[in-house]
């Protein structure tokens, strides 16, 4: 931060920052809350409507780290700007879709601006803010991610609900430009002499905390997604509920899902491996209830509330872990993280695809549940190896 940026300044600058991961993110998942009526718009089955998810997180998964080692000396004002303003291009692509191909295409470009916009702001807080500010400000640059993945679907699933899914794409171009247009006018300029090397993500890749970190998140994240892709037709047709109601049930979810990071925020700092714990048999269970009990409207309606709960505390749990991994490469560890958060969406929403499309929607959560117990069982092992180290077993 220069000497000359006010204190207001600065936190306008962050707030900026966090509305461009809160938009990223919100056009990531934006499609989950229309896929039924996109894919029948544009002709495709559901399955290969999932694409729209797993393209784009698996080109953010291979950008994230080539933007931390290729951005060099260029002031990141500019990188993120202009990622915003590709942002919007592919939004308004994406409304103006004719075509699942011209979809695909739009959401290539999403892909893009998600890596590079969550690899430059993680590392951003403390050159915008004083020392004793930097976790408020890390907090309020994540928060957009946070939201984001809880909100995302249903205000897409309302939009679309309300005026049709290609207006939810162009609602969302015309928020990225405001954005944008905020970007310009709040943020100072952050020119960099310098960025990481491929030797100290060597380095990081030899920290056993962090790639068990790193696993975990691929196996909470890709089974969450390989059900959560096909939310939308799983109310449909496992609980019955009416099409109408899809959009409120997911912000309802949305909003489950922030008290959710809220309260595993918490206790992620002091307890993270208990947290995330608490967040695999909250998962596992949720998949359980959807079988045994999620046939009603109802009952699939609370059993959606729980799944937000249970999903909310993620992102601020794995992140969390990241840090305490590698306190003095967040960037990199930050980076790495975005890769695989990724490629657990990209992988699980594309394995959920194939699943729908063979063995229909319910199948899916086998798959969530299986993911959800491989990560209990991993946190499970790792408490145990720790006592045992300790001399308590």
């Amino acid at each position: 931060m220069t000497g000359q940026t006010s204190k207001r300044q600065s936190w306008l600058a962050v707030s900026a920052v966090g509305l461009a991961t809160f938009s990223v993110v919100t056009t990531e998942m934006l499609p989950v809350g229309l896929l039924t009526p996109i894919a029948q718009n544009l002709q495709t089955s559901t399955g290969a409507a999932g694409l729209m998810i797993s393209l784009p997180a698996l080109l953010a998964a291979l950008f994230a780290p080539l933007v931390v080692l290729g951005s060099g000396g260029v002031d990141r004002r500019r990188i993120l700007c202009a990622l915003l303003g590709l942002l919007v291009l592919a939004n308004i692509a994406s409304a103006l879709a004719p075509s699942m191909a011209w979809m695909l295409v739009a959401r290539v470009l999403v892909g893009f601006c998600m890596g590079g916009i969550w690899a430059i702001a993680g590392g951003l807080a403390s050159r915008l803010v004083p020392a004793p500010s930097i976790g408020l400000a890390t907090s309020i640059i994540f928060g957009g991610v946070a939201a984001a993945s809880v909100l995302g679907v249903p205000l897409g699933a309302l939009m679309g609900e309300w005026a049709g899914w290609r207006w939810a794409f162009g609602a969302m171009a015309v928020f990225s430009a405001l954005v944008l247009a905020f970007h310009l006018a709040v943020l100072p300029s952050l020119s960099v002499s310098s960025s990481a090397s491929w030797g100290q993500f060597v380095e990081q890749v030899r920290n056993r905390q962090l790639m068990l970190g790193l696993l975990l998140t691929f196996v909470l994240v890709a089974g969450h997604f390989s059900a959560f892709t096909f939310v939308r037709p799983l109310l449909l047709s496992v609980s019955g509920v009416e099409a109408p109601w899809i959009g409120a049930l997911l912000f309802a979810y949305g909003i489950a899902g922030i008290v959710g990071n809220f309260l595993i925020g918490m206790s992620a700092a002091r307890r993270t491996e208990l947290s995330l714990m608490a967040i695999a048999v909250g998962l596992i269970l949720t998949a359980l209830l959807f079988l045994t009990v999620g046939g009603s409207p109802w009952r699939g309606g609370l059993v959606l509330l729980f799944w937000g709960l249970a999903y909310g505390g993620v992102s601020v749990g794995l992140m969390s872990w990241m840090m305490k991994a590698a306190p003095h490469a967040v960037e990199i560890a930050t980076a790495l993280y975005v890769a695989v958060f990724n490629i657990g969406i990209a992988l699980g929403s594309g394995l959920g695809g194939q699943t729908v499309d063979a063995y229909g929607v319910t199948a899916n959560l086998w798959v969530a549940g299986a993911g959800a117990f491989v990560a209990f069982l991993l946190l499970l092992g790792l408490g145990l190896r720790q006592r045992c180290q300790a001399g308590k077993l």
